[in-house]
């Protein structure tokens, strides 16, 4: 059995169990009986639009035309569990929220990448999937870093009682050294938010800003990136994937 083989069933092992540890049979829901105020509307949209938001667990630079990445990442999100919103509308949440993803990426023509990835969060019986696509302005090389500008879509699915989206635009930088690429960028966040629930609540659209760094750790074909994300709850993403 070939080394990448081996790796990625022992990354599908791994991602197997985080999916059961994390397995509580919880759920959202809106409360329908009232008591539920447009502050705490707007807060937990503001933490699980965050928790959805796209990670770019990727550099600056550009894959190429041939380029691509194809991988399993786990992205873990601390919330204010014992804050009023989330015990009316998530009781059963737990304060850190694991989104186990697949994570693919495609280089393009002129510096482009397009993204993709899906999660099934059992912890709170949804799902999410986003998309995005990046444009390197400055691709890189030995002397110049790579710069990029990023935009992205995620959407939140498996809530009866609400409606959430995500769209953001990203500025990053990354620069390599031998096998090791670290990166960081900042962009503005977009939470929409509309509830289904009949509490008369007004739509949520709040504008957020996240800041991110990363490392990607690249052995021949195998690849291993760390990232932190940083806003009003922080997130830390592990992937490990295979690319070209």
């Amino acid at each position: 059995m070939s080394r990448v083989k081996m790796i990625f069933l022992g990354m599908g092992a791994f991602f197997l169990f985080i999916f059961q540890v994390s397995a509580h049979a919880g759920s959202i829901n809106l409360p329908s009986g009232g008591g539920f105020s447009q502050d705490e509307f707007k807060n937990l949209t503001e933490e699980l639009g965050l928790a959805i938001s796209y990670v770019p667990a990727a550099p600056a630079e550009p894959l190429g035309i041939i380029g691509f990445d194809a991988g399993l990442e786990i992205t873990a999100i601390s919330i204010n569990q014992d804050e009023s919103f989330w015990k009316e509308a998530a009781p059963s949440a737990p304060s850190m929220l694991l989104l186990p993803k697949i994570h693919l990426q495609k280089g393009l023509p002129f510096g482009i990448d397009i993204g993709a990835f899906y999660s099934s969060v059992s912890q709170l019986d949804i799902s999410v999937f986003g998309a995005e696509l990046k444009y390197a302005i400055i691709p890189g090389s030995i002397v110049l870093p790579a710069v990029a500008i990023r935009g992205t879509y995620t959407k939140l699915s498996g809530v009866d009682t609400l409606d959430l989206s995500t769209i953001s635009a990203d500025l990053s930088v990354s620069k390599g050294f031998t096998f090791i690429t670290p990166y960081a960028g900042v962009g503005i966040l977009q939470v929409k938010a509309k509830e289904k629930a009949g509490l008369n609540l007004s739509d949520v659209e709040e504008n957020l800003t996240k800041g991110f760094i990363g490392t990607r750790i690249s052995l021949a074909v195998i690849n291993f990136i760390f990232e932190a994300d940083f806003a009003k709850v922080p997130l830390y993403t592990f992937r490990v994937n295979v690319g070209l």
